[in-house]
């Protein structure tokens, strides 16, 4: 999953930033709204942090100007701001939620997740399911016939990214898109490094195989028969 926060101030955006990356997520930074919605018009991500106070341009500008050109883009607003009226603005002007500072980053890591399993209408909203995999998006933890898989944070997000495209050929570039930083050196091997790992802890230990390379398109999850 990848995010993109839109914050002024580098002691929040940095310990933001630090604890989603953390966790396994791809994390893109802008510091004033003219830099942040370039960004969130024209790369893909999954979920946006949004301050109200930016230079350049507003927060809720900024999100009126996404809304304007049919970008759906999940947000979440970032305000120090705690009046109803306040609230109330952000949401009409497209913010899905509002959070008001000071926070704890818990709560935070909890309404994005909130945030990305609505917009990727997951019927079962805690967990994924390919097969006997199982992904339990609460707890962060993954089993394969009942037996626990233990990931790092980075394989996680990239197994998540693949069970959520379950069925479907995802390329390097989407997997990159969605699960690394957009400073991200596409030359190297990292992707095809981790999913080999992934693969070794995912499949190793079974018969049937639910981690497929495409030659020359990409990559696969999916219980094939």
């Amino acid at each position: 999953m990848r995010l993109l926060i839109v914050e002024d101030d580098a002691r929040v955006a940095g310990f933001v930033a630090k604890g989603l990356r953390q966790e396994g997520y791809a994390v893109d930074h802008a510091a004033n709204g003219e830099d942040g919605l370039h960004l969130a018009s024209t790369e893909p991500y999954d979920a946006a942090i949004v301050d109200i106070m930016l230079p350049k341009l507003d927060g809720i500008t900024l999100i009126e100007r996404l809304r304007s050109k049919k970008i759906a883009t999940p947000v979440l607003i970032l305000s120090a701001r705690n009046s109803v009226d306040d609230r109330v603005k952000g949401l009409q002007a497209g913010g899905d939620d509002y959070l008001v500072k000071p926070f704890a980053f818990a709560e935070l890591l909890a309404r994005i997740q909130a945030l990305l399993r609505r917009a990727n209408a997951i019927v079962e909203p805690t967990q994924l399911k390919v097969g006997t995999l199982v992904m339990d998006l609460v707890k962060r933890k993954v089993t394969r016939q009942n037996v626990e898989i233990e990931l790092q944070a980075k394989e996680f997000a990239l197994l998540e990214y693949l069970m959520r495209s379950a069925g479907r050929i995802v390329s390097k570039t989407m997997i990159m898109e969605h699960v690394w930083d957009y400073n991200f050196d596409p030359q190297t091997n990292v992707v095809e490094a981790r999913v080999c790992r992934l693969r070794d802890k995912v499949d190793r230990s079974y018969n049937k195989k639910l981690i497929h390379t495409i030659r020359g398109a990409g990559y696969l999850l999916e219980e094939k028969e």
